[in-house]
């Protein structure tokens, strides 16, 4: 598929509720330093997640070749095309398949308030995989952007990653950045087409056969998302009526769809007055292809949200659901789920009450809540996920975006189960991911992780939300609202477990984190630099030129942060911390003196801190990985810069039998 991917946040990490009834969050404290990173679905996997879905849709149109070329040999590509010939989801395509050990996916926002500029150098993480969508940018944007990209290519250059721009369709490009520009032209749309019907899992034999309607569709030459948008409801209709019909009835379907239905379901709703019906009516469209079971107890729901009595009718002597669904044009089939009879008809029926009943829009959402609670076993995750995706493309549509934050807002505060966080975080996730409204999103996020009173289901909605949606793509922007998170945390680690864990992906992004931790710090500040400043990840090159401790304005960092934690924190608190960086300073042959440096200049000449330190290394000595021999070399070492950061400079590390262990230096 020719088009930008989208997240699903599907699962859930941790304890599921599955019934009736409270669920507790309950946090512990993190004693220490963390023994490794911890494992689970990091922003970058998700990312490359995303990216490889991406790839199986995708087919090379006319000038990939010559991208790939120009991205291997300059790090640099500037694509060029024709809306609707996939240009965007070419460039992900490119950084996708350049994966590499080290560096993160990225989309540049330039202009936005939390990125950096493109003409920093520290923008660029060793093996960064950039995107630049200028696409749409207007011709003062594009030409601001053009004057920063000799810039931003030497540090792509340097950093060892690789740029993918995409320009605004055939504008102006100065010659020295015309080397680097890619033209790349539609792909053969029979192919799109047949690619998208194989992932669908659609034989190949049934599309060998002629369609009219698609030959039709084919002929006005639409854009690489019609294609998909055309195959999917191919699926759709094949999903349907898998049996009774062939391909070329599911083409005719996917063709008719394509009308907006929106005379059809006016007559229809004009002629089903009754409450029962219309009840039945939205809940069939807002939980089509959902179970039977699902739909009737969905539809009872819907009465009383909207407070209407049911009929005192005998269950003989009413009508059954079967006869019900016929009146509104659905049916449920052998599998017993329900659907319209017609493709598509489900959102013409959510637009149509949406735009001409908005009295029912705040019950509707009333309703949506309530109904991914009901305890039917054939509400599956994927089934509520749908629910609330569905109310939620409804308030975009209608650009009520605000509304819709203020409902996710409203879920994840109040939550008392983790079935209404889950939907609060899936009311969010589309307009995290909207085209227009995503920044707006993105920064009453920052507000509710910077101002908002917060209770701890909320912080929940916000750390899934941040770390799911956001760091996948834009990992500075989450990094800062999970900052935000970490400092206001009372008693839990969660926040700053996951600010460690997207730190964790890039060194860039630990560099920036101890950039915040430094320059204005706070007492909750100290505590965070304690977990970011983790001495491994800041010794160990990786692919990089060179590990992050070599360079001066870390160690600036590092000092700064250490002297802060000195003064803010008792010993007890940061005593493990400072024995695993002792332990690693043991292990760091070639960096033992500098990282000993390190601790001994932030104690800035303070006996009493300098104190402190000697009897952390004596403590640590027997747990040092080379052995207890090991660890007490190391704290002679320490001895000794002690000493000469007091002005005594022995020649030698006194006898291991004095002073003894405990002591003070």
């Amino acid at each position: 598929m020719n088009v930008p991917p989208t997240t699903r946040v599907g699962h859930a990490d941790g304890s599921v509720h599955a019934g009736f009834g409270d669920i507790h969050y309950n946090y512990y404290n993190h004693s220490g330093p963390p023994k490794q990173e911890t494992a689970g679905r990091s922003p970058r996997r998700i990312a490359d997640d995303q990216l490889r879905l991406l790839r199986q849709r995708f087919v090379d149109p006319d000038g990939m070749g010559e991208a790939r070329r120009l991205l291997a040999e300059h790090s640099t590509v500037i694509l060029d095309g024709a809306p609707g010939c996939g240009r965007t989801a070419a460039a992900r395509v490119l950084l996708y398949e350049l994966q590499a050990a080290t560096g993160i996916f990225r989309e540049l926002l330039p202009g936005d308030a939390d990125e950096v500029a493109l003409t920093d150098p520290g923008l660029v993480g060793a093996g960064d995989r950039l995107l630049l969508d200028l696409a749409e940018a207007d011709g003062a944007r594009w030409a601001e952007c053009r004057r920063a990209l000799p810039a931003l290519r030497k540090a792509v250059q340097e950093q060892q990653a690789h740029l993918v721009v995409v320009m605004p369709y055939d504008d102006t490009l100065e010659s020295d950045l015309q080397f680097y520009r890619a033209r790349i032209t539609t792909p053969p749309a029979q192919e799109v087409f047949r690619r998208h019907l194989r992932l669908h899992r659609i034989p190949h034999e049934g599309y060998l056969h002629s369609a009219p309607a698609l030959a039709d569709f084919l002929a006005e030459e639409p854009s690489n998302e019609e294609i998909a948008d055309f195959a999917d409801r191919v699926r759709r209709a094949r999903t349907a009526h898998p049996v009774r019909d062939g391909f070329a009835s599911w083409c005719e379907q996917a063709r008719d769809a394509r009308k907006a239905w929106r005379q059809e379901v006016a007559g229809l709703v004009t002629d089903r007055r009754e409450a029962p019906q219309r009840a039945l009516l939205i809940t069939t469209a807002m939980l089509h292809g959902a179970h039977a079971d699902v739909v009737h107890h969905a539809a009872a729901l819907l009465l009383r949200t909207f407070k209407i009595s049911q009929e005192k009718v005998v269950p003989l002597e009413g009508k059954d659901l079967a006869e019900r669904l016929k009146e509104i044009f659905a049916s449920a089939g052998p599998d017993g789920h329900v659907r319209f009879d017609k493709l598509d008809f489900d959102a013409a029926v959510r637009t149509h009450f949406w735009d001409h009943m908005p009295d029912l829009r705040r019950l509707l959402s009333v309703w949506t809540a309530r109904s991914t609670e009901l305890g039917d076993p054939h509400l599956t995750p994927d089934l509520r996920e749908e629910l609330v995706e569905r109310l939620a493309d409804q308030y975009l549509r209608a650009g009520q975006w605000k509304e819709l934050a203020a409902l996710a807002e409203e879920w994840g505060a109040n939550a008392k189960t983790l079935t209404r966080s889950t939907a609060a975080i899936h009311a969010l996730t589309p307009g995290l991911e909207h085209k227009k409204y995503g920044g707006g999103f993105r920064h009453l996020i920052y507000t509710w992780c910077k101002d908002k009173q917060l209770t701890e289901s909320l912080v929940y909605v916000l750390l899934r939300v941040c770390t799911e949606v956001i760091a996948p793509t834009h990992p500075d922007q989450a990094m800062v609202r999970l900052h935000h998170l970490a400092r206001r945390d009372q008693g839990s680690t969660l926040p700053l477990d996951a600010l460690s864990d997207l730190v964790a992906t890039s060194s860039r992004l630990r560099r920036r984190m101890l950039d915040r931790l430094t320059r204005r710090p706070s007492d909750a500040d100290a505590r965070i630099f304690l977990r970011i400043c983790d001495p491994v990840p800041l010794t160990d090159p990786g692919s990089a030129p060179h590990a992050l401790v070599d360079e001066q304005y870390v160690q600036d960092c590092v000092t700064f942060g250490w002297r802060g934690v000195f003064a803010a924190l008792p010993q007890p608190h940061w005593h493990p911390y400072a024995e695993r960086w002792l332990h690693t300073a043991g292990d760091a042959d070639n960096r033992h003196d500098l990282l000993l440096d390190l601790l001994v200049n932030a104690a800035d000449r303070k006996g009493k801190q300098l104190a402190a330190l000697y009897s952390v290394a004596r403590a640590a000595e027997p747990t040092a990985s080379g052995g207890p021999a090991r660890g007490a070399a190391t704290t002679d070492r320490l001895l000794q810069k002690i000493s000469a950061a007091q002005g005594l400079r022995p020649s030698a590390a006194p006898p291991r039998s004095t002073p003894p262990r405990g002591a003070t230096p």
